[in-house]
């Protein structure tokens, strides 16, 4: 069956880092558009970051650019996200994605994510 495991989340301070992983099984991992979104309390889940197939288009929000980075590794069916100069108003549950199209991680899109993750905790103290 279909799994996206993340890993990596935790409690760190303001300035810090950050790595998330997302393991990847069950599709063809080395097809799809994927992608990490968060999700503050009372709020809505919005796409952070994505990453092509192929590595060679990326998405930033503009709330994580120039601290964030998305990458992967396909033989490892994996994609991470540093995250670098962490903020309070970093603190939320990531989820990792994956879907057809890099459009579903477009805000106003009508393309959807196809498979989601559990998520993992990323709290960052002031």
């Amino acid at each position: 069956q279909v799994q996206l495991v993340e890993s990596g989340g935790g409690l760190v301070q303001a300035g810090g880092s950050l790595r998330l992983s997302c393991a990847a099984s069950g599709f063809t991992f080395n097809n799809s558009a994927m992608g990490w979104f968060r999700q503050a309390p009372g709020t809505e889940r919005v796409a952070v970051a994505a990453i092509s197939w192929s590595s060679t288009r990326t998405y930033y929000d503009d709330s994580v650019k120039g601290r964030f980075t998305i990458s992967r590794d396909n033989a490892k069916s994996t994609m991470y996200l540093q995250m670098d100069g962490l903020k309070p108003e970093d603190t939320a549950v990531y989820y990792c994605a994956s879907a057809e199209t890099m459009g579903a991680y477009y805000s106003g899109s009508v393309h959807r994510p196809t498979y989601w993750g559990q998520g993992t905790q990323v709290t960052v103290s002031s």
